[in-house]
């Protein structure tokens, strides 16, 4: 018996549904310092420290949830884009980071 349910109808992920989420050119959008509307997207993750990465990817991750349910779908988008962004710096600067094992699935 299942318990949980996947939903496959017109209601995609948040970036399936952000008409301003563009995953792949997520390193386009770091290097540029304003989106269309003029609005600051951050600093570039690049130009970050480590502490300040890792201090703006749990400011991030602190608000997922709240900007999920709540947030207009520009702000949304602009959440999911900039957690790519922060996310990509953080495994570009961290290829070997340590994996816990019991965070590990049997396949």
């Amino acid at each position: 018996m299942m318990t949980g349910s996947i939903r496959q109808d017109e209601f995609g992920s948040p970036e399936q549904r952000m008409p301003e989420w563009d995953g792949d050119h997520v390193h386009d959008m770091a290097s540029s310092e304003a989106d269309g509307d003029g609005e600051l997207l951050g600093v570039d993750p690049a130009e970050l420290g480590d502490e300040d990465l890792i201090r703006e990817m749990h400011s991030l991750h602190r608000t997922r949830l709240d900007t999920l349910r709540h947030a207009a779908d520009s702000a949304l988008a602009h959440h999911l884009r900039r957690t790519a962004e922060l996310e990509t710096e953080y495994l570009a600067r961290n290829p070997g980071r340590e994996v816990d094992p019991s965070r590990l699935r049997d396949a």
